[in-house]
């Protein structure tokens, strides 16, 4: 029977302008632009609908023409979606400006709506009855504070595994008040020094700075250098290869999370579900989407044997 993954948060429009040549800041750069469907959750989302579980989302959703294009992408991922539409609002969205080689110069992120996902949509009656069909709850920090607190404070009161992908660093604070009860956690270098207060410069100096503030399993990417996972005091790193292709960043960090969870809920330890992750990254930066349209299982274990071991720091 396939494995049942409740998502929360965010899923809207992304758009990507991408710089044609060399980068002028404050001049007019040639370029192309793109748009579809995005957000961390529904990326994630995605990402595991392709790679066989049964997948629900949930998520805050205008009355406008974005949302209906959100809702089809959904459906045609596998995804269930259960969006809570207000028809007199505006689907949010993501802006990014992207360099020639993938690498993003700046984005804006018009997020206003998540703000009306409050804890009180959490005792809705279906609300309740997804939290207690699914096998593991997923959410991003697109979503407030407070709602997360509620979110986590309901899957563990259902025993149910619960995980988180950071997004940001402004919003990855929003975390805070329940870091210690978040069973995994998934965020970048930046992500992680707005947690801890400090960046340590090496790979190993993570592990110790996280356990401080009560995270006991998490991967933290370094872009190109060796990315940190920590699995209840145990301590890893993995280099990621270099992909032959970078066509697009966007949604790398949010496939990773979803490889390294489907290898997790299928009953591998963190240290070897991160290499799953990091072979799913893999695939989606050498696609213009930010998830794989190709993506399958198979694929994905295609892709494992170009991800080497972990190395493990303690």
């Amino acid at each position: 029977m396939k494995k049942k993954i409740l998502v929360l948060g965010g899923a809207h429009i992304d758009r990507r302008g991408r710089i044609s040549g060399e980068t002028a800041p404050g001049a007019s750069n040639p370029g192309t632009w793109f748009e579809e469907p995005g957000g961390g959750g529904f990326n994630a989302a995605c990402n595991l609908a392709r790679l066989g579980f049964q997948v629900t989302m949930i998520s805050p959703r205008g009355g406008d023409p974005m949302g209906e294009t959100v809702e089809e992408a959904a459906d045609f991922a596998g995804i269930d979606d259960r969006p809570f539409v207000f028809l007199d609002r505006k689907t949010p969205s993501y802006t990014a400006i992207i360099e020639k080689d993938g690498n993003l110069v700046i984005a804006l992120a018009d997020m206003d709506l998540y703000r009306f996902f409050v804890p009180r949509r959490l005792s809705i009656r279906w609300v309740r009855e997804a939290f207690a069909a699914h096998d593991f709850i997923l959410f991003d920090a697109n979503l407030p504070e407070e709602t997360i607190a509620a979110i986590v404070a309901k899957a563990h009161s259902l025993a149910k595994p619960v995980a988180a992908i950071a997004i940001s660093p402004a919003k990855v604070v929003r975390l805070k008040p329940c870091i210690g009860d978040i069973d995994y956690l998934f965020l970048n270098e930046a992500e992680a020094a707005a947690l801890a207060g400090e960046r340590p410069e090496e790979a190993a100096g993570w592990p110790p700075l996280l356990n401080e503030i009560g995270i006991r399993n998490a991967v933290v990417t370094r872009g190109r250098r060796e990315l940190v996972a920590l699995s209840e005091g145990r301590a890893v790193t993995l280099q990621p290869p270099i992909a032959d292709t970078v066509a697009d960043v966007t949604g790398a960090g949010d496939s990773l999370a979803a490889g390294t969870l489907a290898a997790l809920i299928s009953g591998l330890p963190l240290e070897e579900a991160v290499r799953h992750g990091t072979a799913a990254a893999i695939l989606t930066v050498q696609s213009r989407h930010a998830v794989n349209e190709n993506l399958t299982p198979d694929l994905l274990n295609e892709a494992l044997a170009l991800v080497p071991k972990v190395r493990i720091l303690h």
